[in-house]
């Protein structure tokens, strides 16, 4: 379903938000738009439901869902709602990213450096893995001292 294999054994909501573009909150509208219920497993499902599933969870945006529920709203390029999933979801990020930076904004460069984008603290958090203070080569003790 939406380019991924999902769990049989898990119940329909759990199994559904691990499709990525997909959280609780939407699984949880679409399950209930559908009318199933959600302490079904998705093994359990027959044929004819689980295309029901997979057919919604491509028209959100023509279902009648609001439109704060939707992941890619006022599109830069068309200006209409939609919601992405999957392999589309990544594209449509990445190209977001590559425009950013070619444009040369704040965000663009924040991102490329690896930095956080959004105004949040960097002092000491979002270091990426990298160290900063006293090394381990310097805590090592020196030949011919020893600790006593």
């Amino acid at each position: 379903m939406a380019g991924k294999d999902l769990d049989g054994s898990k119940k329909l909501i759990a199994s559904l938000c691990k499709i990525k573009g997909l959280g609780y909150g939407i699984t949880n509208a679409i399950v209930n738009h559908l009318r199933l219920d959600s302490k079904t497993r998705l093994g359990t499902l027959s044929d004819q439901q689980i295309s029901e599933i997979s057919k919604t969870i491509t028209d959100l945006n023509k279902l009648g869902f609001p439109n704060w529920m939707l992941n890619r709203r006022k599109d830069i390029e068309t200006g209409s709602n939609f919601h992405l999933t999957g392999a589309d979801l990544i594209f449509t990020d990445q190209n977001d990213f590559n425009r950013e930076r070619f444009v040369g904004s704040w965000k663009g460069i924040r991102k490329s450096l690896g930095l956080k984008v959004r105004g949040q603290c960097t002092r000491t958090s979002g270091r990426k893995h990298r160290t900063v203070g006293v090394r381990k080569a310097d805590l090592k003790p020196k030949p011919g001292t020893a600790k006593k």
